[in-house]
């Protein structure tokens, strides 16, 4: 049984505040001029009114206090359920950053029923998991276990959830196991990188802090500091219980009246979720003892319940992902993994397209040899250019039929599809039906993705993060000029 966070507890969504190198911001705001779709958004949302709903239907019913209750029955032997909570470290202050992940991590060390070994044994001996994971904006607890030990696991999760009882013993252990994981995080470039990103693009803001809070917020949070958390932010409205597998919604809603029904239904005292402006910057992290630099670039993207979310879905397919273990990028479907497999430019890259519920990061991430950054650079930026101006049809089409297959990849098993209810939940208050999200993809053509791109590419200054031997990365200002071409 482990506390794990986003994604799992070392794939935290990234580590900043252990570095303790002198971080230096460069940027201005960037120019936003409106682009008007025209038909091809009619058609795309005319196209997803037409489609039928999921089978397995997945079912929704709401509680008197505002917690949702959501499952989808597939007759497993097996199901997943979990409680998702509308609270993550965006919800923080400077002073209390790192809450929400110490709390997922004390849920575990027992309640009022049950001590941390009565726990253990019971899960073990139920042969069921338990885990949960803290994001930016979600904290999730989920078990996994027999569909017949489904009221067991629900009732679990409620204990954990309500009764902790956070001792002062249990809280002083936790904060050093939390010291070494962040410690492990910090060897891990690829998020330190990302967390470097993001304290760039949300400068001064909630999204620019770190999940698991800077050394001294460890030292100091206290229970209090818990227990205020708890009452701020754990309310039935923003709480969705969802479940997979072998699960009866009607079972399920009866489980979550018994253990949930006394749920605070107001939201009174609650902070409203903080905007956070995205600003055109970088950091640099120099380290010529390094053997490889890594380095991220982004621009700012759409939130989750955006319209433009979907087409930047299929223009970040486009971009794809390449590593040099792959053995075959010359013969791949995308234009940069072509090129940088035959330049030898990069060991790998990966296109990203990370949504919050306002704003977004859309971007790449590669890790490269000195000597090669600055030519990786441009033709990232010039494949990206492409996408504004002369991205084709059958590259569209193809796009487009990876991203429906890596999305019902994505759904195999119980937990993944728990997960995705869940989310959903949360961002859209319903789970959109699979050939929904398929007609809005299919309504995409190249007009879109040239118009969507220019939206958000084209002359805008991205956010840069950069770590490692650097010294050929090209100038700020230069790399802004790369996000436009002059044409004669």
């Amino acid at each position: 049984m482990a506390a794990a966070t986003s994604a799992g507890c070392l794939v935290a969504r990234r580590l900043f505040g252990a570095w303790s190198r002198r971080l230096v911001f460069r940027g201005s705001a960037c120019r936003n001029r409106p682009i008007h779709l025209g038909v091809s958004r009619f058609r795309a949302t005319q196209a997803a009114t037409q489609v039928v709903l999921n089978v397995p239907e997945t079912k929704v019913s709401s509680l008197e206090n505002g917690l949702r209750v959501a499952s989808e029955d597939s007759g497993l032997s097996t199901c997943t359920v979990g409680l998702w909570i509308d609270a993550g470290s965006r919800y923080e202050n400077e002073k209390n950053n790192g809450t929400a992940h110490f709390l997922e991590h004390m849920a575990f060390k027992g309640s009022k029923k049950r001590s941390q070994l009565d726990l253990e044994l019971e899960i073990e001996n139920m042969g069921a998991h338990l885990n949960a994971y803290t994001s930016r904006e979600q904290t999730v607890y989920y078990a996994k276990a027999f569909s017949k030990d489904l009221p067991r696991a629900v009732e679990i999760l409620a204990d954990i959830i309500q009764n902790s009882t956070l001792g002062e013993a249990e809280i002083e252990r936790e904060r050093g196991v939390i010291l070494r994981e962040m410690q492990e995080v910090e060897t891990n470039l690829q998020e330190v990188v990302f967390d470097y990103l993001h304290a760039t693009a949300y400068q001064n803001t909630a999204l620019g802090r770190t999940i698991l809070g800077p050394t001294e917020n460890i030292k100091s949070i206290n229970r209090n500091d818990l227990v205020e958390y708890i009452t701020t932010h754990y309310k039935g409205p923003r709480m969705v219980l969802a479940a997979a597998g072998g699960v009866s919604h009607d079972d399920l809603l009866d489980l979550a009246k018994d253990h949930f029904g006394n749920l605070p239904s107001t939201e009174e005292g609650a902070p409203a979720l903080p905007p956070c402006r995205f600003t055109g910057s970088e950091i640099r992290i120099r380290d010529d003892k390094m053997p490889l630099a890594y380095i991220a670039i982004a621009v700012e993207a759409a939130g989750w319940t955006h319209p433009d979310t979907i087409p930047l879905m299929v223009a970040n397919t486009l971009i794809g992902n390449w590593d040099r273990s792959f053995g075959g990028g010359v013969n791949l479907s995308s234009k940069l993994a072509q090129v940088t497999c035959h330049g030898n430019l990069c060991h790998s890259f990966q296109s990203f397209n990370t949504c919050y519920t306002d704003t977004g990061l859309w971007g790449l991430y590669m890790v490269c040899e000195p000597s090669t950054i600055q030519d990786m650079m441009h033709f990232v930026q010039r494949e990206w250019i492409r996408l504004c101006t002369s991205v084709t049809e059958s590259e569209v089409a193809r796009a487009k039929n990876l991203l429906k297959t890596n999305m019902l990849l994505q759904l195999d098993g119980s937990t993944p599809i728990c997960e995705d209810i869940g989310r959903q939940m949360l961002c859209y208050n319903r789970r959109i039906p699979i050939p929904e999200l398929e007609a809005r993809i299919e309504a995409i053509d190249a007009q879109v993705i040239r118009e969507i791109c220019t939206k958000y590419i084209y002359e805008k200054c991205p956010a840069i993060a950069a770590v490692g031997p650097i010294e050929q990365l090209p100038d700020y200002n230069k790399i802004c000029s790369g996000m436009y071409w002059l044409r004669a």
